[in-house]
């Protein structure tokens, strides 16, 4: 019969390594890091069986001057760059976030290793050195004044992937570049490296630095901050010490994975008990700053993605809603209170559309309620 051919069916001819490609055996893992920051690649991925594979504006392509790895030499290119507590915790666990910097902080990844069929696997992701600012990534510059503020609650939105990192990442060099301040970092894993311009910015990384967000936010309170950043606010009581946070003087910026402003409060509220949610609604009206929904779109006449951000600054209105557990009304308010920097989901999506940066159809695909975008997009305000 024929010989089964060994290559995984995903990958195209092209990416069958050469006959004359170099074995990894001797390579240290910088020499393929390098690569991904020559071609200005987003990604690298290792995978047993298939030579090193990059991903380029979007698109993979393998590294076809390099053999196909073998489990051993994989093994050995990752394990190079843990240390004992990490290789420690990925053999425990079989997973492991973390971030890596090649040497003389040439460039920085985020890297995950895991396993499949029972061999490592791993895939870096480029962080950008230069923290992008709010203006150079086209966000709303009422993200500017947020940062102004000296104390509350500021909820950055959206899916994995929307850049929710970056936004952050920017608010925070914003703070730093113009206000003298102690900002807290408690991140998962760290991927902007701030420096102290204005500010003293102490940052930490969950497993390296501190072993929970809860343990952290409740030591930063007692270490004299003025900003802190909450990487995600995953359970209860990193949310109920956020709330408190906020309440007792400090600006806050955290995160959380839902898709609209008035899902976000409902959200934090559900995630307590019965008995104490009338409470934490309370305290979020009282504390809430704004919330910035934000999803990245491809862009219509160039490569890379342009961001949309519904924001919600919480004003009386609001504040009001949220008191009386009716978030749902709070898109009404979004829609009629644009002289204050607000805009809905839809009416952001319909701007870049009029500008130009997105088609059509991705806007009508990202939106909340495409009726009421193909309004706004013909005209509408």
């Amino acid at each position: 019969g024929v010989p089964m051919p060994t290559q995984p069916a995903a990958v195209p001819a092209a990416a069958r390594a050469a006959p004359t490609a170099t074995s990894l055996e001797d390579v240290h893992l910088d020499e393929l890091l390098r690569i991904v920051v020559q071609r200005n690649a987003s990604d690298l991925h290792l995978t047993v069986g298939l030579s090193p594979v990059i991903r380029l504006d979007g698109a993979l392509r393998a590294l076809t001057q390099y053999a196909p790895l073998e489990p051993n030499i994989l093994r050995r290119l990752v394990y190079d760059i843990l240390n004992d507590q990490h290789i420690e915790r990925f053999e425990r666990t079989l997973e492991l976030d973390t971030s890596y910097s090649m040497p003389n902080n040439e460039a920085r990844f985020r890297l995950n290793v895991f396993r499949t069929k029972g061999n490592v696997a791993a895939a870096f992701r480029l962080i950008s050195s230069r923290i992008p600012t709010i203006r150079e990534l086209g966000l709303p510059l009422v993200l500017e004044e947020l940062t102004r503020k000296p104390r509350g609650l500021v909820i950055v939105t959206g899916p994995t992937g929307a850049g929710k990192t970056t936004t952050q990442a920017a608010m925070i060099h914003q703070i730093n570049c113009e206000r003298s301040v102690h900002i807290i970092t408690i991140e998962d894993p760290i991927e902007y490296l701030h420096l102290h311009r204005m500010s003293i910015v102490n940052q930490r990384e969950l497993g390296q630095d501190t072993l929970a967000f809860d343990n952290a936010l409740r030591a930063a309170l007692r270490e004299d901050p003025d900003v802190i950043l909450v990487g995600e606010m995953r359970d209860l009581e990193t949310m109920r010490l956020a709330a408190t946070a906020a309440e007792t003087g400090h600006l806050v910026i955290t995160t959380l994975h839902t898709s609209t402003a008035s899902q976000t409060v409902d959200r934090i509220v559900d995630v307590f008990p019965p008995g104490q949610q009338e409470q934490i609604r309370i305290q979020i009206a009282n504390t809430l700053v704004a919330i910035l929904a934000q999803q990245l779109l491809p862009r219509a006449n160039a490569p890379g993605r342009v961001a949309a951000m519904e924001v919600l600054i919480a004003n009386a209105a609001v504040r009001n809603l949220i008191r009386e557990a009716k978030a749902h009304q709070i898109t009404s308010v979004l829609q009629t209170s644009t002289e204050e920097g607000m805009e809905s989901m839809d009416q952001a999506l319909a701007r870049l559309y009029r500008m130009g940066y997105i088609t059509y159809e991705s806007a009508v695909e990202q939106s909340v309620n495409p009726e009421e975008l193909k309004k706004l997009m013909h005209g509408g305000v």
